[in-house]
C-alpha cells in the first residue's frame, strides 16, 4: 500500500491506543519506531510487530525533556533513513476538581501532554524540513474541545494541543509538511473498563452511536490522516467520538 516504505514514528506506543495505531500502521506497511518511557512494554510492542513481518525498532524515550525528544528522532532516521510520519499520542491524566488538585498534578499532565508533543514536533519538523516532506498527527482529546468536569489539567493540554496543531499547520504547509490532530472521545480502554457498570451505561446512553469507540477507530483516523488521500488536509481536528460532540 502507499504507506510502503514510509517510516512513523509513535509516542507513548507501548500499550493502549498507541500501540494500536503503531500495529495498524505498521500492518499496512510503514516501517515503525515505537517509543515509550516504559522500553520493556515498549519492546514488547516491537516484537508483535516484527513476528507480523514489520519493520520495527523500540525506543525508550521521555517526550518531556527535549534532548530525549531530539534523540529519539535522530536515532529513527539514523535506523530507518528517514522519519515520515510523527504521532503524537504520548499523554497521561491526573484528575481531580480544580480546588483539590494539586499544582503537581497540573505540571505533570502538562509536561508530557502539551509540552512533550512540542518537544516531538520541533525535533521531528527540523528533519522534515530537510526531507522536504513529513507528516504530524497529534493525538488530542474531546475534553479540549467540550470540557471534561475534573479534567481541568487533561482538558487544558488538549486544547493546548489543537491550537499548537493549527499554528504549526500555517507554519509549515507551504515546506509540504501537514500538521493535523485527532481528537477522540471516550473509547474502550483500561480506564474505562475502571468506570463502574451503571456509570458506564449512562455515559453510552449520551453517546448518538450508542457505543463506546474503540483504540481501532482511532487508528483509522491516523492511517487516513498519514495517507496520500490525505495530502490536502491540514490544521484539521477530526473528531472520533460517536457523536458526543459535534
Amino acid at each position: 500500500m502507499e504507506r510502503a516504505n514510509k517510516v512513523a514514528v509513535v509516542t507513548g506506543a507501548a500499550q493502549g491506543i498507541g500501540k494500536t495505531i503503531a500495529v495498524y500502521l505498521a500492518g499496512k506497511g510503514a516501517s515503525l519506531v515505537v517509543c515509550d518511557i516504559n522500553l520493556e512494554m515498549a519492546t514488547e510492542t516491537a516484537r508483535e510487530i516484527e513476528t507480523a513481518g514489520g519493520a520495527c525498532l523500540a525506543l525508550k524515550s521521555d517526550v518531556t525533556t527535549p534532548p530525549d525528544a531530539e534523540r529519539m528522532i535522530k536515532e529513527a532516521s539514523e535506523h530507518f533513513g528517514a522519519v515520515d510520519i510523527l504521532v503524537n499520542n504520548a499523554g497521561i491524566t491526573k484528575d481531580n476538581v480544580l480546588l483539590r488538585m494539586k499544582e503537581e498534578q497540573w505540571d505533570q499532565v502538562m509536561a508530557v501532554n502539551l509540552k512533550g508533543t512540542f518537544n516531538c514536533t520541533k525535533a521531528a519538523i527540523k528533519l522534515m524540513l530537510r526531507q522536504k516532506r513529513g507528516t504530524v498527527i497529534n493525538i488530542a482529546s474531546i475534553t479540549g474541545l467540550m470540557g471534561n468536569a475534573g479534567q481541568a489539567n487533561y482538558s487544558a493540554s488538549k486544547a493546548g494541543v489543537i491550537g499548537f496543531t493549527k499554528a504549526i499547520a500555517r507554519e509549515y504547509a507551504e515546506r509540504g509538511i501537514t500538521v493535523n490532530a485527532v481528537a477522540p472521545g471516550f473509547i474502550a480502554t483500561a480506564m474505562t473498563d475502571a468506570i463502574p457498570e451503571k456509570e458506564r451505561e449512562a455515559l453510552i446512553k449520551q453517546i448518538p452511536l450508542q457505543r463506546l469507540g474503540t483504540p481501532l477507530d482511532v487508528a483509522h483516523a491516523v492511517y487516513f490522516l498519514a495517507s496520500e488521500q490525505a495530502s490536502y488536509i491540514t490544521g484539521q481536528v477530526i473528531g472520533v467520538n460517536g457523536g458526543l460532540y459535534m
